[in-house]
């Protein structure tokens, strides 16, 4: 399972060799308790999957009534999940499990907000490798939850030749032309350009797909009407809730936004006794 080490390595982070200390020292052993886990704050539901693995590895006999699913939305005061079980177990959980439900449903929030500012029109929203270390997986599915998509998952996925790439090969032309011979049939080859000259270089090499590395409003636009529709493209830096919409009028087929990832505010949840 992907989210089982991230989810261990959290705990182990919390609980250290010795364990709740506070707990064990107030707490009766056999004391069982129910308590509701709570948003504060208006947002979509991401991470209940790590919360829940993080609760039945502190103590299978935990249980969990989801009353609000992974990518619904949720309203402030709303009750996302009821849990039940022994008071030190879900104690010693609480913390991990609301790290994980505040943060991905933080992601999955901000998501959705720029995926509804730009409804209507065809420009999809996609995250970005800026994800926080180690929750690249977690983060990257909140997005989805949040109705968004992804961008590469890691070096791995496709070619991108940025400006550093394309400085060190010696050009535009060049950096396409070692990456075809280079990359297998199935392979995906985009090229960061940084003005609308460097598109004219890029265009004759017909890569997968073209990115708009901070361009303005007018030279996408100009872009846009360049490609025809021929290669897609693609719009990333300075994008904000503010100017996604407009950046999406200009008719560019994606928008990627690093922000999603490794700007969102967690959203409140809290867990209260019942």
């Amino acid at each position: 399972m992907v989210i089982e080490p991230i989810v261990r390595l959290a705990l182990q982070e919390d609980l250290g060799a010795a364990g709740d200390l506070t707990g064990e020292a107030i707490i009766d052993v056999n004391a069982r308790g129910r308590w509701a886990l709570r948003a504060r704050q208006s947002g979509v539901v991401a991470g209940l999957d790590a919360a829940s693995l993080a609760a039945r590895l502190v103590d299978c006999a935990i249980l969990l009534n989801i009353h609000k699913v992974d990518g619904e939305g949720v309203a402030a005061g709303q009750t996302i999940a009821e849990i039940e079980g022994r008071v030190r177990s879900v104690l010693m959980a609480e913390r991990t499990m609301l790290n994980f439900v505040g943060q991905l449903s933080g992601v999955a929030t901000l998501t959705r907000a720029h995926v509804d500012a730009v409804k209507g029109l065809k420009t999809k929203i996609v995250c970005t490798r800026k994800t926080t270390p180690g929750l690249r997986a977690l983060e990257k599915r909140a997005v989805r939850l949040g109705g968004g998509g992804t961008h590469r998952y890691g070096l791995n996925d496709a070619i991108l030749i940025k400006d550093n790439h394309i400085a060190a090969a010696g050009g535009v032309g060049s950096a396409i032309a070692r990456a075809r011979a280079y990359a297998g049939h199935l392979t995906a080859i985009e090229i960061e350009v940084d003005t609308l000259a460097q598109l004219e270089e890029a265009i004759p090499y017909a890569p997968s797909a073209i990115l708009l590395d901070n361009f303005s409003l007018a030279d996408m636009g100009t872009a846009v009407a360049r490609m025809g529709g021929k290669i897609p493209l693609e719009a990333s830096g300075g994008v904000s809730l503010e100017n996604v919409r407009a950046i999406a009028e200009t008719g560019v087929d994606v928008i990627s936004v690093g922000a999603l990832t490794h700007s969102a505010p967690a959203l409140d949840i809290g867990l209260d006794a019942l």
